[in-house]
């Protein structure tokens, strides 16, 4: 039976294959559209499968805040992965991740279950690349929490920040949903390993020392100080290590707007203009291919 270019765009559209695949398909199945729309997509299920193997280590992190007002709600961050940029660009892949993120917080998902799996196989299966549902993290706020969140890189990271407050009209003020942006940015920039010390496990703050109780001893004059002044020496050990954990803990790093004054400092600041003690609830950064 003859094909007609409209079958053959007809199931190009659906599918998402070439035309001379379509054609085939719908020559094969008798012009039984249902048929070859089935037949095109097992094809490509089977190419998605031999493909299963390959990294997935561009993509997107996608952010979704509901309600929009940031007040309390739920924050859902998701990175959905890819094996190019060139997929990780397209517009159905975007609206794949949006769809996701909106779905998730919908329907109270916590973690990548079946309902969000298929729509990213389906998807697979008419691009043929792997792809997949990477990684998700939910965050939920009270009625004195806000959310806020950025997103860096056309995509490459996604922060959301929760903020509390000990009276929830100091959300009304300007200044501390601006401060809650700009943490979410600053997280972004520095990627803090902790919100602060007591965030850091013991055998990591140890082996820093070990570190740099190595480096000491490499130096003669140090060498010399441990055996005249052990107290200075061991001062100046700790000293490194402080400095060190005041790096990586989020309230101890130096804000990313003003880098004369600490986290916690903007913070204690920013809450006694808005009357209220703010604090940082709970925060989550995630970076595609990490």
């Amino acid at each position: 039976m003859a094909i007609s270019a409209a079958d053959v765009k007809k199931l190009r559209d659906a599918t998402g294959a070439g035309p001379l695949e379509c054609k085939k398909a719908l020559e094969d199945t008798g012009g039984d559209f249902g048929r070859a729309e089935k037949l095109l997509k097992e094809k490509g299920l089977a190419a998605v499968e031999k493909r299963s193997g390959r990294a997935t280590n561009e993509g997107k992190i996608f952010v979704r805040v509901d309600p929009e007002s940031g007040l309390g709600g739920a924050a859902v961050l998701v990175e959905l992965a890819s094996e190019t940029d060139f997929v990780a660009r397209n517009p159905e892949f975007l609206e794949l991740g949006a769809r996701l993120a909106a779905l998730i917080l919908e329907k109270g998902h916590t973690e990548p279950v079946e309902e969000l799996s298929s729509q990213v196989t389906e998807l697979a299966t008419k691009i043929r690349e792997n792809m997949s549902l990477k990684r998700l993290k939910v965050i939920k706020a009270a009625a004195n929490e806000y959310l806020s969140s950025y997103i860096h890189g056309d995509g490459a990271i996604g922060v959301v920040v929760k903020l509390a407050a000990g009276d929830a009209g100091a959300f009304a003020h300007e200044e501390v949903r601006a401060l809650a942006f700009n943490l979410a940015l600053h997280i972004a920039a520095f990627n803090p390993m902790a919100l602060d010390r007591d965030g850091i496990g013991k055998e990591y703050i140890a082996e820093q020392e070990g570190i740099f109780l190595k480096q000491m001893e490499g130096d003669e004059k140090m060498l010399a100080m441990r055996e005249a002044k052990p107290e200075q020496f061991e001062k100046i050990l700790q000293g490194k290590v402080n400095k060190h954990l005041q790096e990586i803990c989020l309230l101890q790093q130096h804000y990313v707007k003003d880098e004369k004054l600490t986290v916690e400092k903007v913070l204690a600041d920013t809450g006694r203009k808005a009357g209220s003690e703010l604090r940082i609830a709970d925060y989550a950064y995630f970076k595609v291919g990490e």
